[in-house]
């Protein structure tokens, strides 16, 4: 389980994420959803230990920056981070070694397959496309079977093929007991997938949504989205379990 407990970042003077709280269970996944700027990356980045903040956030009971959670968590960035002078199975062997992988070999080779890699197992990570590069990207993410799996606009630059196959890994993913936080602005690419939704405005979690609340189709989570980023002023954040108004 991901347990954030109020958490808040700042740059300076600017507030990015503003006192943000909530739970993760296992075998759900999560969404974030907002438009650009927020704060769905920070809350990301902040979870996976690469920036400083205040608050506590703990994976399975550990706490985040430690490395018995390191090794349970899985992150795919907006933007591919790979090493010019690797090859697309170099990366992977990497990814391997670093979590000091056994009887992965399987797996390794079902990934680069069902995301059409496994014909440019040789190309050097310069050579591949902006999509090719996200594919590997998602491949190096989920080698190691994390328990725990960030996603952060996953699916910008995806051709179709792709995106459809990595929606079924989310399920998946889910089916075996996996979490997963996806960011997104993009609402139809996570539509029947999620659990639930947390709609963030200005750094801060205006609004959860689950599942079951949009069942009754009377309210779609587009609607419920529009009336909170766009409602003016006047909308009142609408979470469970989090403090109006607390002073971190």
């Amino acid at each position: 389980m991901l347990t954030v407990n109020h958490v808040t970042k700042k740059y300076h003077k600017v507030v990015a994420n503003d006192d943000i709280s909530f739970e993760l269970p296992d075998g759900q996944i999560g969404i974030l959803l907002g438009p650009n700027g927020a704060g769905k990356s920070t809350i990301i980045k902040c979870i996976m230990g690469f920036l400083k903040y205040q608050g506590m956030i703990s994976i399975d009971g550990y706490a985040n920056k430690s490395l018995d959670a390191k090794r349970i968590m899985g992150y795919v960035p907006e933007i591919p981070s790979l090493y010019p002078n690797l090859t697309v199975n170099e990366h992977m062997e990497f990814i391997a070694r670093a979590y000091k992988l056994s009887d992965y070999e399987d797996y390794k080779e079902e990934l680069l397959k069902r995301f059409d890699l496994d014909d440019k197992k040789n190309k050097f990570g310069d050579e591949l496309s902006k999509g090719m590069q996200q594919k590997l990207s998602i491949c190096c993410g989920l080698l190691p079977r994390p328990k725990l799996v960030l996603f952060d606009e996953p699916m910008i630059g995806l051709d179709p093929h792709a995106i459809k196959e990595l929606k079924k890994m989310f399920v998946e993913l889910k089916e075996q007991g996996c979490s997963l936080l996806i960011s997104t602005h993009m609402i139809d690419s996570i539509e029947e997938l999620w659990d639930t939704t947390y709609i963030m405005k200005d750094g801060k979690f205006a609004a959860a949504v689950t599942k079951e609340e949009t069942a009754d189709g009377t309210k779609k989570l587009e609607d419920i989205f529009f009336e909170i980023t766009e409602g003016g002023e006047d909308c009142e954040p609408v979470i469970e379990g989090q403090e109006e108004g607390k002073e971190v």
